[in-house]
């Protein structure tokens, strides 16, 4: 049994170790191997009939943030740990790369135009009275309604007024705030009805939330959604022991031209102390369940809301990024790379075999919804959406024939720009279409141009292609009656 655990542990130290070579854009790390810090080394069960569950999701974080995706200046090994001991997702898409639509997706398994949620909600819109359809029927509420004790600690950004409130979504406790953002110190935060400040870190304080709601609801079975504001800007401040491993390192940053280096590299040190004080904390509820016995119970799956660039062509932030080249920050650029698209996703936890193995199949945040019913051996409600596919196959590592070959994305930006951007990505080929314009839109071989910089747009030998793709992704926006084919003010036109 000893050498069999050794072994386990040997080959997922290989398989991060042969992963991605390089993340991001132009980023110029090689990693030799992951930033470890402790494993138990455990060896799953097939899951019980109604497992717990707890879904990790940190706001604004790309996958190339994670030693276990291959940088080696993050130090993450408590969220590493959840790639060593179960399965590391390297395709994984957000349909938008903003937060409010992303996190409609993940609850209720519907398009940001499905449910009339295209970029974040600002807080005139909360107060005007925009948010999460009541009617929707959510993951969450499916998980309620099937016996499950519910819960979300921290980022809801789904819409601030009463009808909204996670509470009329499925969660029987929510601790946390409504709007889109909280500070990075003693934020403050609605507890029971009641709003107060809370001393301490956010992350720190989310996670004593979400440790108190392990302990009321040992038992089970429960679902508890834990949403931490970091490592949103401001980075900080954070904890010092956070910052330190940080504030003088050499890290790493994007190669793109113009860039402020020294400005590139402080802003990723900051968002790296961030990252760490929400690893420090996975680890605390790593341990925790570890000690009380529940990881042998508990599938615990983290992710992030969207990708994100510091850097990265040139930009800082996410589809709604700044142009900072030259040093001073300029328009927003609206945009779909895979920088801003890419989340980490990892899942550990009984039903997950093969102790750090990687998944390759597109995976998207549609495909949250049905998983976790499957996971709970809960049927799919009569009214819920059929976009996504379970992937619970993938986590047993299965082979499971015709899997998707392409993901497809949306966002309407309306603050700070306009643009209506819609995508389809298939396995080499990227296909943007920004309508209402005649020069922005794009093509890109990923294959040979992984961090999309030569736009094959104009290429007359993409010609097929491009009207290949559209046709295809015509398709989609047809079957989610995707607004953009009925405006004719964005005047809709097919590829050239």
């Amino acid at each position: 049994m000893r050498r069999q655990a050794r072994l386990a542990v040997a080959m997922a130290a290989v398989a991060m170790m042969i992963g991605e070579q390089y993340v991001g854009a132009g980023l110029v790390w090689r990693p030799a191997g992951p930033d470890r810090g402790t494993s138990s080394a455990a060896t799953y069960q097939p899951a019980p009939a109604r497992p717990n569950l707890i879904v990790i999701v940190t706001d604004d974080q790309a996958n190339w943030s994670l030693t276990s995706y291959g940088n080696p200046d993050a130090k993450t090994s408590q969220i590493d740990r959840l790639a060593q001991e179960g399965v590391r997702f390297s395709r994984v898409f957000t349909p938008s790369p903003v937060c409010s639509p992303s996190r409609a997706t993940m609850l209720s398994g519907r398009y940001g135009t499905e449910v009339g949620i295209t970029d974040w909600i600002s807080p005139q819109e909360g107060e005007a009275g925009l948010g999460l359809p009541p009617e929707t029927t959510t993951w969450a509420e499916a998980l309620q309604r099937a016996g499950y004790r519910t819960g979300l600690v921290g980022k809801w950004h789904l819409g601030t007024a009463p009808e909204f409130h996670p509470t009329r979504h499925g969660y029987g406790h929510f601790l946390g705030f409504l709007a889109g953002g909280s500070t990075p110190m003693n934020p403050r935060l609605e507890d029971n009805g009641v709003v107060r400040e809370f001393p301490g870190a956010e992350p720190d304080v989310i996670t004593d939330a979400a440790l108190a709601f392990l302990d009321r609801e040992a038992g089970g079975p429960f679902a508890l959604s834990v949403h931490y504001r970091a490592p949103h800007l401001p980075y900080g401040p954070v904890p010092e022991q956070d910052m330190a491993p940080f504030r003088d390192a050499q890290v790493a940053i994007p190669i793109f031209p113009g860039l402020d280096q020294a400005q590139v590299r402080q802003w990723t040190r900051e968002h790296y102390g961030s990252i760490h004080s929400i690893d420090r904390n996975v680890g605390r509820l790593l341990d925790r369940l570890q000690q009380s016995g529940l990881d042998r119970t508990t599938v615990v799956v983290f992710t992030s809301d969207h990708g994100y660039n510091i850097g990265h062509h040139g930009l800082h932030t996410k589809g709604n990024g700044t142009w900072i080249v030259g040093g001073v920050p300029g328009p927003t650029m609206p945009n779909m790379f895979d920088t801003s698209l890419r989340p980490p996703f990892l899942v550990r936890g009984p039903g997950v075999t093969g102790a750090g193995r990687v998944v390759d199949e597109m995976v998207t945040f549609e495909d949250l919804y049905p998983t976790l019913l499957s996971l709970a051996g809960v049927p799919m409600p009569a009214d819920a959406p059929r976009h996504g596919r379970d992937i619970t196959p993938l986590l047993r590592g299965e082979a499971v024939p015709q899997w998707r070959d392409a993901v497809f994305g949306q966002y309407d930006i309306h603050h700070y720009a306009i643009a209506h951007l819609r995508m389809i990505r298939e396995t080499r080929f990227k296909l943007v279409r920004s309508y209402g314009t005649t020069t922005k839109d794009q093509l890109f071989d990923l294959e040979s141009d992984p961090d999309e910089r030569k736009n094959l747009w104009g290429a007359p030998d993409q010609r097929e292609r491009r009207r290949s793709m559209e046709r295809r992704l015509r398709e989609w926006m047809a079957s989610i009656d995707d607004p953009v084919l009925k405006e004719t003010g964005l005047l809709y036109r097919a590829a050239p």
